[in-house]
């Protein structure tokens, strides 16, 4: 498998090549050359396979020859081992035709575990086979930095260092970033918004200089094998509810735009999905594209679901290249204008091409404390902020006969506050994490200002260097 930069101005490279890229060199984003595709009988024969082994073979075209399947097997063991639950994606019945599919039982309670652990694992084995070191950056709204901070704290060759926007994510999620105090991990909380802190991150990969000295490569969903390495459970709830003989539906809370892009990918290589329901929050700027071809920047407001506090959706690129049949000068030109104006402009055949894959849906502060309130009333369900967005799209957007897999993003314990003012009641945080208010913190605060940050990130990888 090859891949290409929507930019269409970067290498050619495989999938070690992007593993450790990150971004491309154009600032587009990796994709495979020709999309897999399986079919009715491939798709059956993963049915009843253990998780692990299932997440393997979905993943097994987008390898290549980079990994042997025994090598990918290997590693999808180990990523998974850790988790909570058996099943490591459970789903849970809300109602007759809507399922909650619940991605958060991993180390840090959150979706982002369920890539993040294997990307641990690839890294390992990638950077041994080829004797290297790499310096992650990576931004977080809230869970991509513990989970990648999790996957790789005390590894030999990697050293990290996260940007949160300071004060904007939960305590919790602060937390579990924080008092991790492995020696080749540094935390950044950043004077700024979480758009802010992904655009430090894209800054940084610009710099070419500054990227080789570094030997810079990322974790958030801008990473292919991110997307990759979510495909699988979207694989694993289609299969359970009937797929391929059966069309199913996905709502994905989402901001920005990698874990309904997953979704979009395997309905791409050929799974039933009927309908592609996206949940925002008050910063919608993809519903309002997709209700007005409205792609405007806005002012990013604090939610009670501070993961979708975005306006700047990285991943959405990815299917903006596909929507307009690949033109790589159409995606660059496209993109360039939207981060010079603020505003993305597209043709109306390609606007509504993004409708008919696309269903948007919005939910402000007091109607997701409302929509807490029902679930845990009608079925006892504790649903955290975001996951009660993506479950309230779902019931406002289903099509009759055809179940929906609702994506729960992250366990009800991480916003402990949110969960009190809807229902009353207080999660409490598995035993593994239950000390998690009495660990010591460490994190320096920074302005949003490029050399500052650099010179942190040095500061980061020079302690660590042989």
């Amino acid at each position: 498998m090859r891949y290409i930069s929507t930019r269409g101005q970067a290498p050619v490279l495989d999938f070690s090549g992007v593993l450790l890229a990150g971004l491309a060199d154009d600032g587009g984003l990796y994709v495979p050359e020709t999309w897999p595709s399986f079919s009715p009988a491939e798709w059956r024969a993963l049915r009843g396979l253990p998780y692990a082994e299932l997440a393997a073979r979905v993943m097994r075209p987008f390898v290549g020859d980079s990994l042997s399947h025994e090598t990918l097997s290997r590693l999808c063991r180990a990523a998974y081992a850790g988790f909570r639950h058996p099943a490591i994606a459970p789903m849970v019945q809300l109602d007759t035709e809507l399922w909650s599919l619940e991605l958060f039982h991993g180390p840090t309670l959150a979706f982002k575990d369920m890539a993040m652990q294997l990307l641990g694992q690839l890294f390992d084995h990638v950077l041994a086979e080829q004797n290297r070191r790499v310096t992650i950056v990576g931004a977080t709204s809230g869970d991509t930095g513990s989970a990648a901070i999790e996957a790789c704290a005390g590894k030999e060759r990697v050293d990290i260092v996260i940007l949160h926007p300071n004060g904007r994510t939960s305590e919790v999620q602060r937390r579990q970033m924080t008092t991790v105090l492995a020696p080749n991990v540094g935390n950044v909380a950043l004077d700024g918004t979480f758009d802010d802190c992904q655009d430090m991150v894209k800054a940084m990969f610009a710099d070419v200089p500054f990227r080789g000295e570094m030997q810079l490569s990322a974790v958030n969903s801008i990473n292919w094998a991110r997307i990759a390495a979510q495909v699988p459970y979207y694989v694993a709830a289609a299969l359970a509810l009937g797929a391929p003989d059966r069309p199913v539906s996905v709502a994905v809370p989402t901001g920005n735009f990698g874990n309904v892009l997953a979704a979009w990918v395997a309905r791409k290589m050929g799974l039933p999905i009927e309908r592609l329901i996206i949940g925002s929050n008050r910063n919608n700027i993809l519903s309002r594209f997709l209700d007005a071809n409205d792609m405007s920047m806005r002012p990013v407001e604090p939610s009670l679901s501070p993961s979708m506090d975005i306006q700047v959706s990285s991943n959405f690129e990815r299917l903006l290249f596909e929507l307009m049949d690949r033109d790589a000068t159409k995606t660059r030109t496209a993109m360039l204008g939207f981060r010079t104006t603020g505003h993305l402009s597209v043709d109306a055949s390609v606007w509504q091409s993004a409708r008919s894959l696309l269903t948007g849906f919005t939910l402000d502060d007091e109607a997701t404390l409302a929509e807490i309130r029902r679930l845990y009333a009608a079925s006892g369900y504790l649903a955290d902020p975001h996951t009660a967005i993506g479950i309230a799209a779902a019931r406002a957007h289903a099509l009759p006969g055809v179940p929906v897999i609702a994506a729960a993003t992250a366990h009800p314990a991480k916003f402990p506050d949110a969960m009190e003012q809807a229902t009353g009641q207080r999660p409490p945080l598995p035993p593994r994490l239950a000390d998690l208010y009495d660990r010591l913190e460490k994190y320096t605060c920074l302005p949003n200002d490029i050399a500052a940050v650099q010179g942190f990130v040095r500061a980061v990888a020079r302690r660590n260097a042989a």
